[in-house]
């Protein structure tokens, strides 16, 4: 008797069910399990009681941690079933697959990336479910699948004793002899039809076999493996030759341990296998004892309610009836995911998809995260995190919540500094968001979610050293030494302040005065202070010493200053609107400085020069005035001044809009000053009802992009002020400059030109164009 091959499909709860059913007939004496061997030593924590599906095996390089491989297993993963089954019977269990120290080294060099190295390669040409599939008449690959095995489980062979009735079972065993047989025939007509790699793989898993066999004898040996290779294990072939195709692999040293998974990263293409599009309904299938169906439509009903969705128990108990009756409509031995999908769009939804897609999220795929002992292997830095979580109580989830923090609570605190030592080391578990209180500088919003690849970033990061502060503080003083622009070193030092690295500082700050000292160019300067201003305010609200930040601060402010004016002349549309960027962001930046200098007067004196000089671009003159006025250092009659002189008819139409762009454009509240200060107002409307036609067209993208950015009302009130001819101060601004028009009426002349224009638009000839008009006027 040959050893008992089970072929099986990754993550298939029936497959699952049918091996278990297959293992405690047979009652082997060893388990081999298609997986990498390295992994071996990890099996027995399978059966901790803190070890929790999904899990993955990690495998990574020793030596460049970012090159790994995963090998996921769910609860209702054959693989999973069968360790669990071996460890509790007392069965030797073993992994078969190619090593992952060679799977590893190929992947570096070619081929699939480094999640995809283990069992099934995602480039197979030909996938054997679809063949079988479309030879029993179905279109879908997957429901075909749930038809024959997971809604129907193993089913008794023709002839057999338990077809017969002599022992009132099923079969164990027919599934499997049945899919082999399957597989054997699709083999003869596509060849191997995957990879070349499983040509590799299958050899090593033949020599295992072998071996397992000298120990246990054929009867005492069961493969659980991918069915496509259950035809490859039964070949016929010498060991001679099985060596010959893994002579002169490529090796790499490899550390493994077991991390957690997530049903939701089940569900993407890698690793066991192609992705399976519902793990959290496979998972369901597997775990209920009975009345699948209705305990899914309990969950569902159960989701709605907290949603705050009115569900009853009569919409469960319709939905279940609709799902049965679509089954029996549609030939399905029993409901599956497709009829449950339909009902509960019917009964429960009213027939929208919008409510399913939570159904989809929560249920469908899943929020599940699995768990790892604390014995599991782990490198130092992955220890220290798994302290502090458990310290700070800040739980790695796979579900996405929000996290506010107030700065002034000790535990707080120390967990925003985790956050920022862990961004830091390109540890992506939290990103910062927007609060939804206060935006002072003791508050902190953060959104967390745990990703399973994360695993790889802390082993990668693991380089830096065996703390998260000592690792963020190696890899910031390596940052430091290998930045080149001034930017990112002001952005470093930044990272240092909010993560608290106080070791760190120094060298950050030393490259940071010796790249200041280098860089003349005025844009990279100015580019540079706003990071370190904040960071002046960071070190504030974290009692931080700063002194030595606040030095290169004032000194790169004082350079701005004598630098920046001589920078905006002659600057290009491209270069004047980046320039006009820095100019906010440095007005901010000198906002946050100790003004023990004289800075904030000497940058009020610049505001002054770049306001009034020709040689600068309009739309850097229009924001410095508009940043002047806005601080109170600029009347309201200077400011008008200053605008008439830039729309005065002796400007170039695109020159006046942009300088237009500058003081009133962008959502700084230029359309809120518009609408108070009527004289702007005015002086706005009558440049614009001068510019001529063929000019209009070239500034009417600026004068777009400058009125659009205003909030919606705004531009409502700006219309009725236009539109009624605003107020008496509007009306005498231009009276004052020798324009009819702007608090006189309406200028039918040119209200008449476009009424052809708007009468082809509607589709009306002249006589009910002028009807309109009349009504309208």
């Amino acid at each position: 008797m040959t050893p008992l091959l089970l072929g099986v499909r990754h993550h298939g709860p029936g497959s699952a069910r049918a091996v278990r059913a297959a293992l405690e007939a047979a009652a082997p004496a060893a388990v081999l399990i298609e997986g990498p061997p390295e992994g071996d030593a990890l099996l027995p924590l399978a059966a901790d009681e803190q070890m929790r599906p999904p899990v993955a095996l990690l495998a990574h390089a020793a030596d460049d941690p970012g090159r790994a491989a995963f090998w996921p297993l769910a609860e209702f993963s054959p693989e999973w079933v069968a360790i669990r089954w071996a460890l509790a019977n007392g069965a030797a269990v073993r992994f078969i697959d190619l090593p992952a120290a060679h799977s590893l080294a190929l992947a570096g060099e070619a081929g699939p990336g480094p999640e995809d190295a283990s069992a099934e390669t995602p480039d197979v040409r030909v996938d054997p479910i679809a063949v079988l599939a479309g030879a029993a008449g179905y279109d879908d690959p997957e429901r075909w699948w749930e038809d024959v095995v997971e809604l129907r489980g193993a089913r008794p062979a023709p002839g057999s004793a338990s077809a017969d009735g002599a022992a009132g079972e099923p079969d164990p065993f027919a599934p499997f002899a049945a899919l082999a047989e399957a597989m054997t025939a699709l083999r003869e007509t596509y060849g191997h039809g995957g990879h070349d790699r499983d040509l590799v793989r299958e050899a090593f898993m033949r020599l295992q076999l072998r071996a397992a066999k000298k120990e246990f004898g054929d009867e005492g040996v069961a493969v659980v493996c991918g069915a496509w290779h259950v035809p490859a294990l039964m070949t016929a072939t010498t060991v001679a030759a099985d060596k010959a195709v893994l002579k002169g692999l490529p090796k790499v040293r490899t550390d493994m341990t077991w991390v957690p998974w997530t049903h939701r990263r089940l569900a993407r293409r890698s690793g066991y296998g192609a992705g399976i599009d519902s793990p959290g309904w496979y998972g369901h299938l597997f775990g209920a004892p009975d009345r699948p169906v209705e305990r899914w439509m309990t969950k569902v009903a159960r989701l709605f309610r907290d949603e705050d969705r009115m569900v009853s128990s009569a919409h469960v108990i319709e939905a279940v009836r609709l799902a049965e009756t679509l089954a029996v409509m549609r030939g399905r031995p029993l409901a599956g995911l497709t009829e449950t999908v339909d009902a509960v769009r019917a009964v429960m939804c009213d027939g929208s998809d919008v409510p399913l897609d939570l159904v989809r999220d929560r249920l469908i795929v899943g929020d599940v995260l699995g768990e790892v002992p604390d014995t599991a292997p782990a490198v130092p830095l992955q220890r220290d995190l798994a302290r502090q979580q458990r310290s700070l109580r800040l739980k790695p989830e796979a579900l996405e919540r929000e996290l506010d923090l107030d700065l002034r609570k000790d535990t707080d605190a120390a967990k925003s500094r985790l956050l920022h030592r862990l961004r830091l080391l390109a540890v992506g578990w939290g990103e910062p968001a927007t609060g939804r209180g206060s935006t002072g500088t003791f508050r902190e919003s953060w959104r967390l979610r745990w990703e399973p690849e994360l695993s790889v970033k802390i082993a990668e990061a693991g380089v830096w050293g065996t703390t998260v502060l000592s690792a963020a503080t190696a890899k910031a003083e390596a940052q430091a030494g290998s930045a080149t622009a001034l930017a990112e070193v002001t952005a470093l030092a930044e990272q240092c302040l909010l993560a608290e690295l106080p070791d760190a500082l120094p060298v950050v700050m030393k490259a940071l005065a010796d790249r200041a000292a280098l860089d003349a160019d005025v844009s990279h300067l100015a580019q540079a202070l706003p990071a370190l201003a904040r960071s002046l305010r960071y070190g504030d609200v974290r009692a931080t010493d700063t002194a030595a930040l606040g030095e290169v601060a004032a000194g790169l402010a004082e350079r701005i200053c004598v630098g920046l004016p001589p920078a905006c002349a002659g600057l290009d549309a491209d270069g004047a609107d980046e320039m006009r960027g820095h100019l906010d962001g440095v007005h901010a930046a000198v906002g946050l400085l100790p003004d023990a200098e004289g800075i904030g007067e000497r940058w009020r004196s610049v505001l002054r020069k770049l306001s009034g000089r020709d040689s600068v671009p309009g739309v850097i003159r229009g924001r410095a005035a508009r940043l002047l006025l806005d601080e109170g250092h600029l009347e309201e009659d200077e400011a008008a001044r200053l605008m008439a002189l830039a729309l005065s008819p002796g400007t170039e139409p695109a020159a006046a809009a942009a300088w237009i762009e500058g003081f009133v454009g962008g959502a700084s509240g230029g359309g809120l000053l518009l609408v108070h200060d009527e004289r702007l107002l005015g002086l706005v409307d009558s440049w614009l009802t001068g510019v001529s036609a063929e000019a209009f067209t070239d500034v009417l993208p600026l004068l777009r992009r400058t009125f659009s950015a205003y909030e919606p009302g705004v531009r409502r009130t700006l219309g009725e002020l236009v539109r009624r001819g605003g107020g008496t101060a509007a009306a005498q601004t231009r009276t004052d400059a020798g324009i009819p028009g702007f608090g006189s009426g309406l200028d039918t002349a040119r209200a008449d030109a476009v009424l052809p224009v708007l009468g082809l638009l509607l589709g009306i000839d002249d006589n009910e164009l002028n009807d309109l008009a009349g009504v309208a006027g």
